[in-house]
């Protein structure tokens, strides 16, 4: 299958109906949301019917007041579940930063172990043969250059000599 290839025309094809299938979904949706508000509002809002005496009028604004009560109860109580939702997140996302920053992955150190100590920890008990493998080893002895270990002096008689241009010119001269 990989080693034919689909025409351009044949690829335009199926993208132009791939295309006319997700905007006939799209614009279904869209009625149907559209129906279903319009359905939703029937049901909670009955039409309105203006009386014609002031009594039933006082009446109608009493019971749309106890209405936009409940639904201001809804409303206060809905926005106090969303905003404890967003400082919970805003607190979790706190304690992520705290916790990468505390905890950093400290680099790897060289462990120094003898061959004995580490066949000990692989094996267990099981280990019974030593290796010295140092014991084979050339001994070299250190020479100590005396260059390096001369007398450095009182440092505020450097600084003194360094001071000034002449100081700055000695410096560069003892460096070449």
């Amino acid at each position: 299958m990989s080693d034919k290839r689909m025409s351009m025309s044949r690829k335009y094809h199926l993208k132009s109906l791939m295309l006319q299938v997700a905007k006939d979904l799209l614009d279904a949706e869209v009625t149907e949301k559209k129906e279903e508000r319009e359905k939703y509002m029937e049901e909670s809002c009955p039409p309105l019917v203006l009386p014609h005496t002031k009594e039933e009028l006082q009446e109608l604004c009493r019971e749309l007041h106890a209405k936009i009560d409940v639904i201001d109860e809804e409303r206060y109580v809905l926005e106090h579940k969303v905003n404890m939702v967003v400082n919970e997140v805003k607190d979790l996302n706190i304690k992520i930063v705290d916790l990468r920053g505390k905890f950093k992955k400290p680099p790897l150190k060289k462990v120094r172990m003898s061959a004995d100590a580490m066949l000990q920890a692989l094996l267990g008990s099981k280990h019974k043969v030593s290796m010295d493998l140092r014991a084979n080893l050339k001994q070299v002895k250190k020479e100590v250059k005396e260059e390096e270990l001369r007398d450095v002096g009182d440092w505020r008689k450097n600084i003194e000599d360094k001071a000034g241009m002449g100081g700055r010119k000695k410096m560069f001269e003892s460096e070449a």
